[in-house]
Protein backbone atom coordinates (compact mmCIF):
# COMPACT_ATOMS: atom_id res chain seq x y z
CA UNK A 1 0.00 0.00 0.00
CA UNK A 2 1.66 3.36 -1.23
CA UNK A 3 1.96 6.66 1.01
CA UNK A 4 -1.15 8.36 -0.27
CA UNK A 5 -3.37 5.31 0.55
CA UNK A 6 -1.79 4.94 4.20
CA UNK A 7 -2.95 9.38 4.34
CA UNK A 8 -6.23 8.53 3.70
CA UNK A 9 -6.47 5.62 6.37
CA UNK A 10 -4.80 8.17 8.69
CA UNK A 11 -7.03 11.52 7.62
CA UNK A 12 -9.47 12.39 10.32
CA UNK A 13 -11.55 14.12 8.01
CA UNK A 14 -14.09 11.47 7.25
CA UNK A 15 -14.66 11.04 11.09
CA UNK A 16 -15.32 14.58 11.50
CA UNK A 17 -17.74 14.80 8.79
CA UNK A 18 -19.67 11.64 10.69
CA UNK A 19 -19.86 13.61 14.19
CA UNK A 20 -20.51 16.55 12.28
CA UNK A 21 -23.42 14.93 10.61
CA UNK A 22 -24.34 12.50 13.68
CA UNK A 23 -24.95 15.86 15.48
CA UNK A 24 -27.19 17.58 13.23
CA UNK A 25 -29.19 14.46 12.89
CA UNK A 26 -29.72 14.74 16.58
CA UNK A 27 -30.70 17.97 16.88
CA UNK A 28 -33.02 17.97 13.61
CA UNK A 29 -35.16 15.14 15.65
CA UNK A 30 -35.03 16.75 18.95
CA UNK A 31 -35.82 20.71 17.78
CA UNK A 32 -38.42 19.26 14.79
CA UNK A 33 -39.58 16.01 17.34
CA UNK A 34 -39.91 13.74 15.06
CA UNK A 35 -41.29 10.72 15.79
CA UNK A 36 -39.03 7.62 16.18
CA UNK A 37 -41.02 5.28 13.98
CA UNK A 38 -40.49 8.40 11.08
CA UNK A 39 -36.62 9.03 12.14
CA UNK A 40 -34.84 7.86 15.67
CA UNK A 41 -32.13 9.78 16.48
CA UNK A 42 -28.36 8.62 16.32
CA UNK A 43 -28.39 7.46 20.19
CA UNK A 44 -31.28 5.30 19.57
CA UNK A 45 -30.07 3.95 16.16
CA UNK A 46 -26.23 3.40 18.20
CA UNK A 47 -28.53 1.02 20.94
CA UNK A 48 -29.62 -0.95 18.03
CA UNK A 49 -26.57 -1.81 16.84
CA UNK A 50 -25.65 -2.88 20.11
CA UNK A 51 -28.31 -4.94 21.06
CA UNK A 52 -28.61 -6.68 17.92
CA UNK A 53 -24.37 -6.97 16.84
CA UNK A 54 -24.65 -10.54 16.91
CA UNK A 55 -27.63 -11.00 14.54
CA UNK A 56 -26.20 -7.90 12.75
CA UNK A 57 -22.98 -10.03 12.31
CA UNK A 58 -24.09 -13.24 11.59
CA UNK A 59 -25.91 -11.62 8.93
CA UNK A 60 -23.14 -9.39 7.66
CA UNK A 61 -21.10 -13.01 7.38
CA UNK A 62 -23.83 -14.30 4.95
CA UNK A 63 -23.99 -11.44 3.22
CA UNK A 64 -20.55 -11.21 2.57
CA UNK A 65 -20.16 -14.71 1.47
CA UNK A 66 -22.80 -14.37 -1.68
CA UNK A 67 -21.31 -10.98 -2.19
CA UNK A 68 -17.52 -12.20 -2.36
CA UNK A 69 -17.99 -15.98 -4.21
CA UNK A 70 -20.58 -13.32 -6.54
CA UNK A 71 -17.72 -10.70 -6.95
CA UNK A 72 -15.33 -13.99 -7.85
CA UNK A 73 -17.92 -15.26 -10.00
CA UNK A 74 -17.70 -11.48 -11.97
CA UNK A 75 -14.16 -11.93 -12.05
CA UNK A 76 -13.39 -15.08 -13.71
CA UNK A 77 -17.05 -15.06 -16.34
CA UNK A 78 -16.27 -11.05 -16.99
CA UNK A 79 -12.38 -11.68 -17.74
CA UNK A 80 -13.47 -14.93 -20.16
CA UNK A 81 -15.80 -12.74 -22.15
CA UNK A 82 -13.79 -9.65 -21.86
CA UNK A 83 -11.22 -11.74 -23.78
CA UNK A 84 -13.45 -13.38 -26.24
CA UNK A 85 -14.21 -9.60 -27.02
CA UNK A 86 -10.70 -8.92 -27.87
CA UNK A 87 -10.14 -11.43 -30.40
CA UNK A 88 -13.19 -10.89 -31.87
CA UNK A 89 -14.60 -7.91 -33.15
CA UNK A 90 -17.50 -9.50 -34.56
CA UNK A 91 -18.79 -11.51 -31.58
CA UNK A 92 -17.97 -8.20 -29.73
CA UNK A 93 -20.36 -5.95 -31.89
CA UNK A 94 -23.48 -8.81 -31.44
CA UNK A 95 -22.98 -9.13 -28.37
CA UNK A 96 -22.10 -6.30 -26.38
CA UNK A 97 -25.26 -4.81 -26.25
CA UNK A 98 -26.93 -7.73 -24.99
CA UNK A 99 -24.14 -7.02 -21.73
CA UNK A 100 -25.36 -3.49 -21.52
CA UNK A 101 -28.79 -4.82 -21.75
CA UNK A 102 -27.98 -6.48 -18.62
CA UNK A 103 -26.79 -4.55 -16.57
CA UNK A 104 -30.01 -2.00 -17.86
CA UNK A 105 -32.62 -4.61 -16.41
CA UNK A 106 -33.79 -4.07 -12.63
CA UNK A 107 -32.36 -6.38 -10.95
CA UNK A 108 -35.68 -6.44 -8.77
CA UNK A 109 -37.63 -7.31 -11.82
CA UNK A 110 -35.93 -10.89 -12.55
CA UNK A 111 -35.16 -11.61 -9.41
CA UNK A 112 -38.45 -13.55 -8.81
CA UNK A 113 -37.77 -15.19 -12.32
CA UNK A 114 -34.55 -16.47 -11.01
CA UNK A 115 -35.77 -17.71 -7.54
CA UNK A 116 -38.03 -20.06 -9.79
CA UNK A 117 -35.61 -21.33 -11.81
CA UNK A 118 -33.02 -21.59 -9.09
CA UNK A 119 -34.64 -21.89 -5.60
CA UNK A 120 -34.92 -19.96 -2.59
CA UNK A 121 -31.16 -20.72 -1.98
CA UNK A 122 -27.49 -19.16 -1.58
CA UNK A 123 -26.93 -20.01 -5.39
CA UNK A 124 -29.62 -17.39 -6.19
CA UNK A 125 -28.09 -15.06 -4.19
CA UNK A 126 -24.65 -15.58 -5.87
CA UNK A 127 -26.51 -15.30 -9.31
CA UNK A 128 -28.09 -12.00 -8.67
CA UNK A 129 -25.05 -10.78 -6.88
CA UNK A 130 -22.65 -12.03 -10.24
CA UNK A 131 -25.10 -10.40 -12.68
CA UNK A 132 -25.19 -6.66 -11.40
CA UNK A 133 -21.60 -6.67 -10.82
CA UNK A 134 -20.41 -8.27 -14.15
CA UNK A 135 -20.81 -5.46 -16.43
CA UNK A 136 -17.96 -3.11 -15.04
CA UNK A 137 -15.26 -6.07 -14.96
CA UNK A 138 -16.56 -6.62 -18.95
CA UNK A 139 -15.92 -3.28 -19.64
CA UNK A 140 -12.99 -2.74 -18.12
CA UNK A 141 -11.07 -5.76 -18.98
CA UNK A 142 -12.09 -5.42 -22.72
CA UNK A 143 -11.03 -1.36 -22.62
CA UNK A 144 -7.66 -2.80 -21.24
CA UNK A 145 -7.10 -5.82 -23.54
CA UNK A 146 -7.69 -3.16 -26.48
CA UNK A 147 -5.90 -0.56 -25.57
CA UNK A 148 -2.67 -1.37 -25.69
CA UNK A 149 0.59 -0.05 -26.23
CA UNK A 150 1.17 0.64 -30.22
CA UNK A 151 4.97 0.47 -30.32
CA UNK A 152 4.26 -2.98 -28.12
CA UNK A 153 2.24 -4.96 -30.36
CA UNK A 154 4.03 -3.84 -33.53
CA UNK A 155 6.98 -5.32 -31.69
CA UNK A 156 5.08 -8.53 -31.17
CA UNK A 157 4.43 -8.80 -34.65
CA UNK A 158 8.20 -8.61 -35.94
CA UNK A 159 8.98 -11.37 -33.55
CA UNK A 160 6.07 -13.41 -35.42
CA UNK A 161 4.15 -13.69 -32.16
CA UNK A 162 1.51 -15.40 -32.06
CA UNK A 163 -2.23 -14.32 -31.00
CA UNK A 164 -2.37 -17.01 -28.01
CA UNK A 165 1.35 -15.43 -27.23
CA UNK A 166 0.32 -11.82 -28.10
CA UNK A 167 -2.71 -12.46 -25.54
CA UNK A 168 -1.11 -13.83 -22.79
CA UNK A 169 2.36 -12.32 -22.75
CA UNK A 170 0.84 -8.32 -23.86
CA UNK A 171 -2.87 -8.05 -23.77
CA UNK A 172 -3.51 -9.81 -20.27
CA UNK A 173 -1.19 -7.93 -18.01
CA UNK A 174 -1.86 -4.99 -20.03
CA UNK A 175 -5.58 -5.03 -18.73
CA UNK A 176 -4.75 -6.09 -15.36
CA UNK A 177 -5.03 -2.67 -13.90
CA UNK A 178 -7.96 -2.40 -15.04
CA UNK A 179 -9.44 -5.54 -13.96
CA UNK A 180 -8.43 -3.89 -10.13
CA UNK A 181 -10.41 -0.93 -11.79
CA UNK A 182 -13.53 -3.14 -12.66
CA UNK A 183 -13.24 -4.86 -9.28
CA UNK A 184 -12.92 -1.88 -7.11
CA UNK A 185 -17.02 -0.50 -8.80
CA UNK A 186 -18.00 -4.32 -8.66
CA UNK A 187 -17.10 -4.91 -5.04
CA UNK A 188 -20.04 -1.98 -3.86
CA UNK A 189 -22.61 -4.24 -6.90
CA UNK A 190 -21.83 -7.24 -5.53
CA UNK A 191 -23.32 -6.21 -1.76
CA UNK A 192 -26.33 -4.55 -3.30
CA UNK A 193 -27.04 -7.34 -5.55
CA UNK A 194 -26.68 -9.93 -2.74
CA UNK A 195 -28.93 -7.35 -0.38
CA UNK A 196 -31.44 -7.50 -3.45
CA UNK A 197 -31.91 -11.23 -3.59
CA UNK A 198 -32.01 -11.28 0.00
CA UNK A 199 -35.38 -9.32 -0.14
CA UNK A 200 -36.82 -12.08 -1.83
CA UNK A 201 -35.11 -15.13 -0.53
CA UNK A 202 -35.58 -14.12 2.93
CA UNK A 203 -39.02 -14.32 2.42
CA UNK A 204 -38.82 -18.38 2.45
CA UNK A 205 -37.84 -18.12 6.36
CA UNK A 206 -34.79 -20.07 4.63
CA UNK A 207 -32.31 -17.49 4.60
CA UNK A 208 -31.11 -14.90 7.27
CA UNK A 209 -29.11 -12.26 5.75
CA UNK A 210 -28.81 -8.77 5.99
CA UNK A 211 -31.51 -8.21 3.37
CA UNK A 212 -33.73 -10.68 5.03
CA UNK A 213 -32.90 -8.73 8.87
CA UNK A 214 -34.10 -4.97 6.91
CA UNK A 215 -37.34 -6.44 5.42
CA UNK A 216 -37.94 -8.17 8.94
CA UNK A 217 -37.19 -4.74 10.57
CA UNK A 218 -39.35 -2.64 7.91
CA UNK A 219 -42.47 -5.36 8.16
CA UNK A 220 -42.61 -4.66 12.55
CA UNK A 221 -41.59 -0.82 12.15
CA UNK A 222 -38.98 -0.78 14.03
CA UNK A 223 -36.75 1.82 12.46
CA UNK A 224 -33.87 2.12 14.78
CA UNK A 225 -32.72 -1.16 13.84
CA UNK A 226 -33.47 -0.54 9.98
CA UNK A 227 -31.06 2.07 10.13
CA UNK A 228 -28.74 -0.34 11.93
CA UNK A 229 -29.08 -2.76 9.56
CA UNK A 230 -28.17 -0.46 6.93
CA UNK A 231 -25.24 1.02 8.68
CA UNK A 232 -23.93 -2.65 8.68
CA UNK A 233 -24.52 -2.87 4.75
CA UNK A 234 -22.55 0.12 4.51
CA UNK A 235 -19.54 -1.24 6.44
CA UNK A 236 -19.78 -4.29 3.91
CA UNK A 237 -19.22 -2.56 1.04
CA UNK A 238 -16.46 -1.17 2.48
CA UNK A 239 -14.75 -4.23 3.77
CA UNK A 240 -15.42 -5.66 0.35
CA UNK A 241 -13.79 -2.92 -1.27
CA UNK A 242 -10.92 -2.69 0.92
CA UNK A 243 -10.14 -6.16 0.22
CA UNK A 244 -10.06 -5.12 -3.33
CA UNK A 245 -7.59 -2.47 -2.78
CA UNK A 246 -5.66 -4.85 -0.58
CA UNK A 247 -5.33 -7.31 -3.59
CA UNK A 248 -4.49 -4.56 -5.83
CA UNK A 249 -1.63 -3.30 -3.62
CA UNK A 250 -0.26 -6.94 -3.03
CA UNK A 251 -0.54 -9.60 -5.33
CA UNK A 252 -1.23 -7.48 -8.29
CA UNK A 253 1.59 -5.04 -7.62
CA UNK A 254 3.82 -5.97 -10.13
CA UNK A 255 1.45 -5.37 -13.15
CA UNK A 256 0.20 -2.34 -11.54
CA UNK A 257 3.39 -0.48 -10.63
CA UNK A 258 4.87 -1.07 -14.29
CA UNK A 259 1.83 0.28 -15.63
CA UNK A 260 2.05 3.49 -14.12
CA UNK A 261 -1.38 2.50 -12.04
CA UNK A 262 -0.61 3.72 -8.55
CA UNK A 263 1.42 6.51 -9.28
CA UNK A 264 -2.19 8.07 -10.35
CA UNK A 265 -3.70 7.53 -6.86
Amino acid sequence: MNSSHGKHLTNPAPVIVFLLVATIWHFVVVLFKIPPIILPGPIAVANALWQERMVLLKASWITLQAAAVGLLCSAIFGSLIAVVFSQSSLLRIALYPYVIFLQTVPIVAIAPLLIIWSGNNFRTIVLVATIISIFPVIANVTSGLLSINENLRELFQMQSASRWQTLTKLRIPAAIPQLVLGLRVSSGLSVIGAIVAEFFVGNSGEYDGLGTIMTSRQANLKTAELIAALMACTCLGIILFGLVNLLSATLLRRWTRHSGFESDK
